[in-house]
């Protein structure tokens, strides 16, 4: 038997006036998921603990059986593996976003307008920044808006707080020393060089003057957050005793997949937005189904951008085509199907909140519940109840008949 968990980022939601108290999930068309979990067992999964608002980092983490509280040192590390930084022990890592400022500093697009092309170059002038500090700076770009920065050197630390403030219409924040180390106040001071630098050295770019040409908001600053050191976690593939591999369109997912030691498929035209091509994307899942993989994990993160974004159409139109991938992955045979989300992003909050995602299962034998549709409330009925997003592996372990009893 194989296993595949499909993640859909950010997909849970609140319930909305303008839909008449129903979530986004709830007022999409998904006959395919409505029928999943009719031929599945339902319930609804906090992915950490209940109340606590993960990211999309420390959701898989739990979701994989790793407890975050103890792997987790932050986002930058797994963003950076994730995009072909090869982290060493000693880096610092961060994650971060392309951004667009004005004169006075103010961020006003946090995400440079979603820009798709030009990083690359952006990310190379980037390298040649020069700080007059005894540290390597490596700059990645990775899908969209996204980037990774890599700090390397003597006497740095990752207890250094964010520059990124979350919210347009704000200045950078001024990264300072969380400990009162001298590595951590050394580390703060350079990565607040390093911001001030980002927007001296990009606003005159070649991609940004064709940006403001063409009418789009320049990608001239860059945020960095979630500083991490590298983590060390305990290989995938020998925890669970499977050949397992990740399919993921964002560079934060597929270096989780990385460090924990799982291949990465790499999708053509996996944006990690809406427009992704959700066509290659279930080619991909079906094909590699069918090879020598026992365990495939799958995310795909439009809806968590729509959520971001508040922008309810966009979400729930998402949401109905991602109904057609699942409706294709169910015909595949001997495989245990989970469907899930990592945690809810409510178009009401435009971020991450701590409300339970639902979740179903499909597969041999399973024990099948009354539920009829797929969404928040109606999985919160089901056979599965409540659980925890480190429940999800060994209960798909239990199924596969690949765990081992506990006790005589």
């Amino acid at each position: 038997m194989k296993g595949i968990i499909m993640i859909i980022d950010g997909m849970a939601d609140r319930p909305l006036k303008e839909l008449g108290d129903k979530t986004p999930l709830e007022a999409a068309q998904t006959p395919n998921m409505d029928r999943m979990a009719q031929l599945g067992v339902n319930g609804i999964m906090d992915s950490i603990r209940p109340g606590i608002r993960p990211g999309s980092d420390t959701a898989h983490l739990s979701i994989l059986g790793y407890d975050p509280y103890q792997v987790y040192t932050g986002r930058g590390p797994f963003e950076a593996a994730g995009v072909g930084v090869e982290v060493m022990p000693g880096d610092i890592a961060f994650r971060c976003n392309f951004s667009t400022a004005n004169e006075e500093s103010i961020i006003t697009d946090r995400r440079a307008g979603r820009i798709r092309e030009g990083t690359p170059e952006l990310a190379e002038t980037l390298n040649s920044m020069e700080l007059e500090e005894d540290v390597e700076i490596i700059f990645k770009e990775s899908t969209g808006h996204r980037a990774v920065l890599v700090l390397r050197g003597e006497g740095l630390s990752d207890q250094i707080s964010d520059a990124d403030p979350k919210h347009d219409g704000k200045k950078p924040k001024v990264v300072v020393g969380l400990d009162g180390s001298p590595e951590a106040d050394k580390t703060a001071r350079i990565l607040n060089k390093v911001i001030l630098k980002s927007y001296e050295i990009l606003k005159d770019h070649p991609v940004n003057i064709k940006r403001m040409e063409n009418g789009e908001p320049p990608a001239n600053i860059t945020l960095p957050r979630g500083a991490g050191a590298v983590p060390n976690a305990e290989p995938f593939n020998a925890k669970y005793g499977v050949k397992s591999a990740c399919i993921a369109e964002t560079g934060l997912i597929q270096g989780i997949a990385l460090i924990a030691g799982m291949d990465i498929i790499e999708v053509e035209g996996a944006t990690g937005g809406v427009d992704t091509d959700l066509n290659s994307i279930t080619s991909s899942i079906l094909e590699n189904a069918s090879l020598e993989y026992d365990f495939l994990l799958i995310n795909i993160d439009g809806a968590d951008e729509a959520g971001h974004d508040g922008n309810l159409k966009e979400k729930v139109e998402f949401i109905e085509k991602v109904d057609v991938v699942i409706g294709k992955v169910m015909e595949l045979e001997d495989v245990y199907f989970i469907l899930t989300a990592d945690h809810s992003t409510p178009i009401s909050v435009m971020d991450h909140t701590g409300d339970p995602v639902p979740l179903v299962i499909k597969g041999p034998d399973v024990r099948v519940d009354q539920v009829q549709e797929f969404n928040e409330r109606a999985a919160a009925s089901g056979g599965l109840s409540r659980i925890r997003g480190s429940d999800i592996m060994n209960i798909l372990m239990d199924l596969m008949n690949r765990s081992t009893k506990f006790g005589a």
